[in-house]
């Protein structure tokens, strides 16, 4: 299996959540890593917190001007992850249109931006992350999971298009990520330990254990056009 020490990986939502820990466990590869998001504020948090070991540059990928200046003044990247969409959900009927209009662009043509403007090394990869709903839809989250759905259907097929380089995607489920920050306390802990109650693993998963996925799938050079779901078994149940 391939290694990442002194691989130039480029982390996407790499501030928070799952991307700040695959941040995280790339430094400790070896990587030479660098996170991108909206938020500057963010990043320079992130920067700190990792010790000053990443580079740190705002990238809005719903932006189809800024991310091709952001990818004209990048190097050639040995691998890129693309992480983070957070945006506004719920009934078809009910949701804005223009917020529905707006979580696409941000997660599905966003990972599409990047993967048409970035500049690749020849063997190296790609890392989307969708998740569970793609499989698994619920009311008010019909849109999210047509997205997810979509983002892993894009990866397939550039896996074959841009073929060497590799494309692979991640799909959680039921993670406790700082998305969840923003709700009370006590509801947060009611809604995780009421979710693990029912999977097999009985617990929800954490950032780290998508991370762990994302570095395999970077490293794993036989690994392309795999949609690998990280949920606890929530898929079984």
């Amino acid at each position: 299996m391939a290694t990442l020490s002194g691989k130039n990986v480029l982390v996407i939502g790499g501030s928070s959540g799952i991307g700040y820990a695959t941040a995280a466990g790339a430094i400790e590869q070896g990587a030479n890593v660098t996170i991108a998001s909206r938020s500057e504020e963010k990043l320079r948090a992130a920067q700190a917190a990792l010790q000053g070991k990443v580079q740190a540059r705002a990238l809005d990928v719903a932006d189809t001007a800024a991310v091709e200046a952001f990818f004209g003044a990048s190097p050639v990247y040995d691998h890129i992850v693309v992480s983070g969409a957070a945006f506004k959900f719920g009934t078809v009927r009910d949701q804005n249109i223009d917020d529905a209009y707006a979580a696409m662009n941000v997660k599905f043509w966003g990972a599409y931006r990047v993967a048409r403007m970035a500049r690749v090394a020849p063997g190296g990869s790609f890392v989307f992350v969708s998740g569970f709903l793609s499989r698994r839809p619920k009311p008010n989250m019909v849109l999210v999971g047509a997205i997810n759905a979509a983002l892993e259907t894009l990866a397939q097929g550039l896996a074959l298009e841009m073929a060497p380089v590799r494309f692979n995607v991640v799909s959680p489920g039921i993670i406790d990520t700082p998305t969840r920050a923003a709700m009370p306390a006590d509801a947060r802990k009611a809604l995780l330990e009421n979710a693990a109650k029912g999977l097999p693993v009985k617990r929800v998963g954490l950032a780290e254990d998508c991370a762990d996925q994302i570095l395999l799938m970077l490293r794993n050079t036989f690994m392309t056009g795999s949609v690998v779901y990280i949920d606890g078994g929530g898929l079984l149940v």
